[in-house]
């Protein structure tokens, strides 16, 4: 009976959650590409929803103005980790929703629950989908969008540490100001109503603040090999 199909790894749903600054994409996107896993990255769907807000001329700083279009941007995100897609409304924004003025307003529009309904409902979808299983990365996603995930795992850093990381991604940019945007954004995200950033009580809690990229892809690939045997 030894075939392809029973050689085959059972599928393994991952949801990644944790900080901006913490190594969530990258480690995510490697380990779905080492593993042969679907990727999703959360944080894009609502950067997208953002982008068309602004776009759109939405008053963000308006809850109920942004509540009565959520339902309109129609937005695709690609699965594959070796070249993630993000459409809206048939539009590449990968490049768009990446900018400071998006990123400025991305937790005001994520605060507001019809757009985190909206989206959740997005990622659910394309996590039930995902035939040879998922890692999905986040700030909701072990709590709310995929509570009963195979296996659950929150990456922290020290501020200094996350500054340093996204200052290096964002080229000149100040590392004290970055530091504090971090800690402005994580005060928005943790203390906002609807689906705030949290560890998950069965969450593996990573501290990357001391390893290299490539020593927390190892600890996460050994985490869901593990996982995966148990299955």
């Amino acid at each position: 009976m030894e075939n392809g199909a029973a050689r085959t790894a059972p599928a393994v749903i991952v949801a990644i959650d944790g900080p901006s600054g913490t190594g969530k994409s990258s480690t995510s996107k490697a380990v779905a590409a080492q593993l042969g896993l679907s990727y999703l990255d959360t944080g894009a769907q609502y950067r997208a929803i953002t982008w068309w807000m602004v776009t759109n001329g939405i008053d963000i700083a308006d809850p109920w103005a942004v509540a009565a279009v959520a339902g309109k941007p129609e937005i695709v995100s690609g699965t594959d980790p070796a070249a993630p897609t993000i459409t809206v409304d048939g539009t590449d924004v990968s490049g768009p929703i990446r900018t400071q003025e998006v990123t400025s307003k991305v937790s005001a529009v994520s605060a507001v629950p019809e757009v985190r309904t909206r989206i959740t409902e997005l990622q659910r979808s394309l996590a039930a989908s995902a035939q040879r299983g998922i890692v999905v990365e986040g700030r909701d996603i072990g709590t709310t969008v995929l509570p009963d995930a195979d296996l659950k795992i929150f990456l922290t850093a020290s501020p200094e540490a996350r500054a340093a990381r996204r200052s290096g991604e964002l080229k000149g940019v100040d590392i004290h100001a970055t530091r504090e945007a971090l800690i402005k954004r994580d005060a928005a995200d943790s203390t906002r109503k609807t689906s705030p950033l949290a560890k998950a009580d069965d969450a593996v809690e990573v501290d990357t603040t001391d390893l290299t990229l490539q020593q927390v892809i190892e600890c996460v690939v050994t985490l869901v090999e593990e996982k995966r045997a148990a299955k």
